[in-house]
């Protein structure tokens, strides 16, 4: 056989036998939060650094509590809010990617039609600066979840492949009521604010406990842009997008 057709026969086994162990890795990971719930995960480990850095102190609220102590009201209300049909799906809910990737298909065109028009915008500083096509997510509560404890933020297919494969790991072996849990303890409602009994006690002075409905879904309303939203957490918007998500909540079914 040629050399390098050995060569390039071993570095594919080598490649191969390192994203098994990868997923091992991964699953053995997930295996252990059926028992012991994560200390933080790779954002909030991400956002440390970056805090420290910026600011030179690391101002931080996040206090897990088990699943009893978090109110159904919240539940139901970040379920309305992010992930409708979370009971149901397995993990990836199909039709909201594909819409997703729609929405970013034609806002790229958009981006790439007007770029065209007017070959390049200029920046403050005088440097030619592209324009970049807002980018849609159709992540569920699952898929996030996989992203946040494992991944990093930057956007390519096999950072995609790998949040599919961690998605289908923490469906399979926690389940949805440990996932739900999970999140709720550990996403993020604004700058060091992490899980649902930092978010109560910080703009409700309350329990994760005993948070009603309006309460419930203005923080539920928080979660796609928190470090936005946490700088007027009783806007027009938020207060009407709460409305809606608490009209919404009595149809939500909860995990087993």
């Amino acid at each position: 056989m040629n050399p390098g057709l050995r060569r390039a026969g071993r570095l594919v086994g080598m490649l191969a036998v390192a994203t098994l162990a990868l997923q091992l890795f991964f699953l053995l990971r997930i295996a252990l939060m059926t028992v012991v719930a994560p200390e933080s995960t790779t954002f909030q480990r991400s956002e440390i650094w970056r805090i420290v850095l910026e600011k030179h102190q690391l101002p931080w609220l996040q206090d897990s509590v088990p699943g009893r102590r978090i109110s159904d009201n919240l539940r139901r209300a970040v379920i309305a809010s992010e992930d409708a049909g979370f009971v149901e799906h397995h993990g990836i809910e199909w039709d909201a990617v594909e819409k997703a990737w729609s929405k970013n298909e034609k806002a790229q065109a958009r981006a790439e039609a007007q770029l065209s028009r007017a070959a390049m915008r200029r920046g403050r500083d005088g440097r030619p600066r592209e324009m970049v096509a807002k980018v849609v997510g159709g992540s569920t509560i699952s898929q996030q979840l996989a992203k946040n404890l494992f991944l990093s933020g930057e956007r390519n297919i096999l950072r995609k492949g790998q949040e599919l494969v961690i998605t289908f790991m923490l469906e399979f072996v926690l389940g949805k009521e440990r996932i739900l849990t999970t999140y709720l303890n550990n996403v993020e409602w604004g700058e060091g604010v992490f899980g649902a009994q930092a978010a109560a006690q910080h703009y409700f002075r309350t329990n994760a406990a005993t948070l009603g409905p309006a309460q419930a879904a203005r923080l539920a309303v928080m979660l796609p842009a928190p470090k936005r939203f946490e700088k007027a957490p009783s806007s027009p918007y938020v207060l009407g997008r709460s409305a809606t998500i608490v009209a919404r909540m009595g149809g939500v079914d909860l995990p087993e």
